[in-house]
């Protein structure tokens, strides 16, 4: 490990040194020492795990060979580099609020004949201002250097220390007889062009190829245009994956889903082609109908006449969002543990985390809540909706598999 760690310094190293000999040409010094924080090798942005306040993340400087004699440099968090950051490459951190974190001993030091300055400490003292959903980061940067013979490495200037806090949640434990319709009011139909439909899915166990486990579909009010999601259907590889039937066409995981196991879900339409993404990483794709989606009709599993039975999905779920617009990957790889409720673009937001009751709420503030003492289902499988009141197969969970690292 060692080893490796210090062949990634070497190369970052020489690609420094060449960048730097582009830019002065002959006068390029050849003993000066490159500067970088560590462990900004390779990416900018740390994962900072938070459990309990206060938290402490140690930064330190290296130098990519020792130092000749002693390097003094002043750390900072500027917060304005978050700005910049999300400018540059499309995503939306926060920045801590300052009261929420300080930085101790910010004036490290590289005593001569080392490598590897001493220590700042980075505390995380509060979390009561942070708003829910958003991800935030801390950028700690080098202010300013006292030594002769150094220089910054500005691609390793500043480190991102992304807050990850272990956060445990309520979802929704799915029932049969629980499968329904909700459908919404004529004035809250909306038509989408470009989309995002992302949910959280655990299942306790798989099928058989043919053996269809229905999830969910957004649809029109009459299930025109259907975004709907499915286990085990005929064509798959297997009984684990996912099957997104979207309209004029459908598409199919190369994932294998695995039982007892949290996944995000994102599936986007751009106006040209349709992305599946699985926790973050695209998974499959396909071709576009130019078709929109009009939304006004959300289905909880498989809710005709008696397929609710057999194509019941054993298995949870929570984080139901619907965006008026493909979200980009680095927006989808942030949201595993939520997203802001007043994101651009974000339609509905069902959270499924409400722990009691039958109301899924909309975190939105749209008017998107759904009473499940009101739902609609075809009985009879004869075109035929009938209201039914479903409240009491509302089940919710929350356990040591109900926990995700923001």
């Amino acid at each position: 490990m060692k080893k490796t760690i210090f062949n990634l310094i070497l190369l970052l190293a020489a690609s420094w040194l060449l960048s730097a000999c582009d830019s002065e040409g002959d006068k390029f010094d050849y003993d000066k020492v490159g500067l970088l924080i560590s462990g900004t090798e390779q990416v900018p942005v740390q994962r900072f795990t938070v459990d309990e306040l206060p938290a402490a993340y140690a930064v330190t400087v290296k130098s990519t060979r020792r130092c000749k004699q002693a390097v003094t440099m002043r750390l900072a968090i500027d917060t304005a580099l978050v700005r910049a950051y999300n400018a540059r490459y499309g995503t939306s951190y926060y920045a801590v609020p300052p009261g929420d974190v300080s930085l101790e001993n910010s004036e490290v030091t590289i005593q001569q004949g080392e490598a590897l300055s001493t220590a700042a400490q980075v505390r995380v003292v509060s979390t009561d201002d942070f708003i829910e959903g958003a991800t935030y980061v801390i950028p700690v940067t080098i202010q300013q250097i006292s030594g002769d013979g150094c220089e910054l490495i500005e691609s390793s200037r500043t480190i991102f220390l992304q807050i990850s806090r272990i956060i445990s949640f309520y979802s929704l434990e799915n029932n049969q007889n629980a499968s329904s319709n909700y459908i919404f009011p004529d004035d809250k139909m909306v038509n989408l062009t470009n989309y995002t439909i992302e949910f959280k899915v655990f299942s306790y166990r798989f099928g058989n190829v043919g053996n269809i486990k229905r999830v969910l579909a957004i649809e029109g009010k009459n299930e025109e245009e259907a975004n709907m999601f499915r286990f085990g259907e005929n064509g798959s590889a297997g009984g684990d994956i996912l099957q997104w039937v979207l309209p004029g066409g459908r598409c199919f995981s190369s994932t294998h889903f695995k039982t007892n196991q949290w996944y995000l879900v994102s599936c986007t339409y751009d106006g040209s082609t349709f992305k599946m993404y699985v926790d973050g990483v695209e998974d499959a794709q396909t071709s576009g109908s130019g078709k929109s989606t009009p939304f006004q009709r959300f289905e909880l599993g498989m809710s005709w006449g008696n397929y609710r039975n057999s194509q019941f999905f054993q298995g949870r779920l929570c984080e139901v969002r619907l965006w008026n617009r493909a979200l980009t990957a680095s927006e989808i790889a942030m949201g595993f543990a939520g997203v802001n409720a007043h994101s651009e673009g974000l339609v509905a937001y069902w959270k499924m985390n409400e722990g009691e009751g039958h109301i899924f709420h909309d975190a939105t503030g749209h008017g998107y809540d759904m009473d499940w003492t009101d739902t609609w289902r075809d009985d009879r499988e004869n075109g035929v909706l009938v209201a039914h009141d479903y409240s009491q197969y509302i089940r919710w969970v929350k356990d040591d598999y109900n926990k995700v690292a923001e």
